[in-house]
């Protein structure tokens, strides 16, 4: 798709074949006009402008100039067939191809000979785009007044047709009106739906690729292309249906990929596909605005969902079941609202439901940068040490995906919070293959803790969550019966800035391991600067060997649901007041191994967390530095702790429940870490 569409244009200008495309019904009939109008002498020599009063084709031989408003009034047809390119003048808001009620417009391009509408340097703004006014109903009611154009629009005739358009290929839109309103590339105001409109490109648009005002049109086959505000609004009660649409963001500033706004006409979107390599939101619902999406593919986004005004999540459908996961959970004793309050985290797919192949006909030279990690990882991805990564959003190995990352891997992860993060679904594998000479490192520019999540694997082995449970982050299925599960290996891992917080509940941890099983190879780790746990195992029974956990805000090391693998020398480092603790055990007690532990504290704090039955064995424990050496939260047995081989030693702290002192097996000699030198390297 790297083509120049100003390339393209010259083909057509110096091409001297005559192109004839067929409409729905039949072709196009041969260029005709009647009487020596000023608009009819325009047009005979290339030029459009005015307001045309009867029937006429354009000649796809000739290039047209396109030099002011051109607009088609009640009972005029212009055909455009196949191959014709129309260059606008780079006139703002005075330029720009509408449609009255009652007039149509029929683009009758095809996939070898699309028509082309853009301006010369197709850049954002140089031009208004094309408007269709029709009879169909609106909430704004019968003859409504455009909010570009003045023109009238709405009535009650919902089966309306304003033409045909087919293979459009429009660039350069978005010309500004006022602080408030802005042409969109293609504006359908209260457009019925016997208007046919299939495969639509909208580039460099400065407002909306396409806007839908009322009616009942449908649109199959968009692609939307760095379109400054939305790709895909609507408001008024739009009823209509969009299937297949592919939309691309790779400059920073766009407002969503949809805005759905008003009264909820309950669209339909079937396999929508967007990618972001700068963030952004996603999808954006005002008052009381929904619609029905199934198959749907999001990329890059920093906020997946966001319920404008508080509208109900319940107003979106989604078919395949995603579910809407609160970022910030809405405080009820406020009056105000906060418009973070209703953003969401959705679980969709990155595997795209829309093949960019499909839209070859556009001519664009959008490409993405090999070298930005995001989306799904399918078939076996082998990195490249000598490239410089850039993690940009999530990026995903799917079920039988592999993904392999080289000795001496540097990737930066984009300071994107809960929406930069790396990970492995059951049947996956990774493979980080570092070296003590030779890490593998993954951490943002800065390193402050909560700049990306971190680390997820999912697996298949054993959980008291049973079979295919959901996990608190991504919506991810974890969790089967294989207990000798593998989902690859990771060795030589530093990882920097991780724990971004979803909500008040949950957080992205440096690695969390959901259900994985024993055959996977876990060794030479580092976590530094999390926001929440260093490593958290959930469930599973897997092993890790040399931990070194430094400043991870809440637990350094978390398991609940039942794990029961075992951690071999593990270095735990506290500095920083306020964290949570260096164990954190919960739910039921797999009886977990610890051997060779040491956690230092400069700070205080509580150094082991037991919640409800759980427990562990540890061996060779050495703790300097805590306030508490031992909490059992939720009252539960100190017998089910085990400390150099028997049950822990402790005595209550005076005027505490819970809190207890080991009495003994906490001086173990601490371990000595200093050939790690693999826990020191960076960016």
């Amino acid at each position: 798709m790297k083509k120049s569409f100003l390339n393209l244009f010259k083909a057509f200008t110096a091409s001297a074949v005559l192109v004839v495309a067929t409409s729905c019904d039949s072709e196009d009939p041969a260029p005709i006009g009647g009487g020596d109008t000023e608009v009819m002498a325009n047009l005979k020599v290339g030029v459009l402008n005015g307001t045309l009063k009867e029937s006429y084709t354009l000649d796809a031989a000739v290039q047209y100039d396109l030099t002011g408003s051109f607009i088609i009034d009640e009972g005029a047809i212009l055909n455009i067939p196949a191959g014709t390119t129309i260059v606008a003048d780079n006139g703002g808001t005075d330029v720009y191809i509408a449609a009255l009620k009652g007039g149509q417009i029929n683009i009758n391009g095809t996939a070898s000979n699309p028509v082309i509408m853009s301006s010369a340097d197709g850049n954002p703004g140089d031009w208004g785009g094309l408007t269709l006014c029709g009879n169909a109903t609106t909430t704004a009611g019968v003859d409504a007044v455009a909010e570009v154009g003045g023109f009238i629009y709405g009535g009650n005739d919902d089966s309306d047709s304003s033409g045909v358009i087919r293979y459009l290929q429009i660039v350069g839109t978005g010309a500004q009106i006022n602080s408030e309103s802005q042409y969109n590339g293609v504006s359908f105001y209260a457009v019925g739906s016997g208007t046919l409109v299939d495969n639509v490109a909208v580039i460099n648009g400065d407002d909306d690729g396409v806007e839908f005002f009322g009616g009942t049109v449908s649109v199959s086959n968009l692609y939307l292309e760095n379109n400054s505000d939305d790709s895909i609004d609507w408001t008024e009660g739009w009823s209509g249906t969009v299937d297949n649409a592919y939309i691309s963001h790779t400059v920073a500033g766009f407002s969503t990929v949809f805005e759905g706004d008003k009264a909820n006409g309950n669209p339909k979107f079937n396999n929508i596909t967007a990618i972001s390599t700068v963030g952004g939101t996603a999808l954006q619902f005002k008052k009381e605005s929904g619609g029905t999406i199934t198959g749907l593919s999001l990329s890059g986004y920093d906020v997946d969902l966001d319920m404008k005004d508080a509208g109900a999540t319940s107003n979106v459908v989604f078919v395949d079941g995603y579910s809407p996961v609160a970022m910030v959970e809405d405080d009820e004793t406020t009056t105000d609202v906060d418009e973070s309050a209703y953003t969401f985290a959705l679980n969709t797919s990155v595997v795209p439901t829309v093949d960019v192949a499909d839209f070859d006909w556009v001519a664009s030279d959008l490409s993405f940068d090999t070298a930005v990690l995001q989306g799904a990882v399918t078939g076996e991805v082998t990195l490249d040490a000598s490239v410089s990564y850039t993690l940009n959003s999530s990026y995903i190995v799917q079920d039988g995906a592999s993904l392999t990352i080289p000795a001496g891997t540097k990737i930066t992860a984009r300071d994107g919070g809960t929406g930069v993060y790396i990970a492995v679904l059951q049947g996956g594998q990774i493979f980080i293959e570092g070296t003590p000479a030779n890490p593998v490192v993954i951490a943002s520019a800065a390193g402050n803790p909560g700049d990306w999540g971190g680390l997820t694997i999912c697996g298949n082995a054993t959980t008291s969550a049973g079979v295919n449970a959901v996990a608190e982050i991504g919506g991810f299925i974890y969790g089967g019966t294989t207990d000798n599960d593998n989902s690859g290996s990771v060795k030589n891992l530093v990882l920097k800035g991780t724990g971004a917080q979803i909500n008040s509940e949950s957080q992205y941890n440096g690695v969390s391991l959901y259900a994985v099983g024993s055959e996977t190879v876990l060794e030479n780790i580092a976590v530094i600067n999390g926001d929440d746990d260093g490593i958290e195992f959930f469930g599973g029974t897997a092993s890790v060997t040399n931990l070194y956990l430094e400043n991870n805000s809440d637990d350094a090391i978390d398991w609940t649901e039942g794990w029961n693998g075992t951690v071999d020398n593990a270095y735990i480092s506290h500095t920083v007041a306020g964290f949570s603790t260096a164990f954190e055990g919960d739910k039921a007690n797999g009886n977990p191994k610890f051997n060779n532990i040491t956690a230092i504290s400069t700070v205080g704090g509580t150094a082991l967390q037991f919640k409800k039955e759980s427990g562990g064995t540890i061996t060779g424990l050495h703790l300097t530095g805590y306030d508490v050496d031992l909490d059992m939260k939720d009252g539960g047995a100190t017998s089910n702790v085990i400390i150099a081989g028997s049950a822990a030693d402790a005595t209550l702290i005076t005027g505490e429940t819970t809190l207890y002192t080991l009495n003994s097996g906490k001086d173990a000699t601490a371990l000595d870490i200093s050939a790690w030198t693999w826990i020191n390297a960076g960016l």
